[in-house]
């Protein structure tokens, strides 16, 4: 299974305002340390902000912060939400599967793919932000002087 660019950027977005202490990076700033269009990241941040995951605020002193939910968050919670709760094939598409009604692989996919979530719930964002990673984000988001 591969995750979704959007998913993969909202999990780095957390882990990076979990370690941002007292600053508040902008939309704009995240995006270029995180080296993805800002408009990928704008979006991003907006689902985590309906989410109740991080704060954005406009204007001088604002930027973005992670909210006690977000910091708390279950790492499968974030993905099942971003991933959405579709197959991982496509049997019914545009040419559906002619072993549709016969296949047993579609369930024993959905059954991986659950797993695959289920083994993320108790992970929190604080959880994936323990040393050595935590100083190591803050080191590679650091602009350089």
């Amino acid at each position: 299974m591969r995750l979704l660019r959007s998913t993969d950027l909202a999990l780095r977005v957390l882990m990076r305002l979990a370690v941002a202490d007292q600053t508040t990076p902008t939309t704009r700033e995240v995006a270029a340390a995180m080296a993805v269009p800002y408009t990928h990241a704008a979006k991003v941040v907006a689902e985590l902000q309906h989410l109740g995951l991080l704060e954005a605020r406009r204007g001088r002193g604002g930027g973005l912060a992670l909210t006690e939910k977000g910091r708390t968050a279950s790492v499968g919670a974030v993905v099942r939400t971003f991933e959405g709760d579709g197959d991982v094939v496509d049997c019914e598409g545009t040419t559906p599967c002619p072993l549709n009604t016969g296949c047993r692989l579609r369930g024993a996919l959905r059954r991986a793919q659950e797993a695959f979530f289920v083994s993320l719930d108790p992970i929190t964002v604080a959880d994936i932000v323990t040393e050595p990673t935590g100083p190591l984000l803050l080191g590679i988001s650091r602009p350089a002087p």
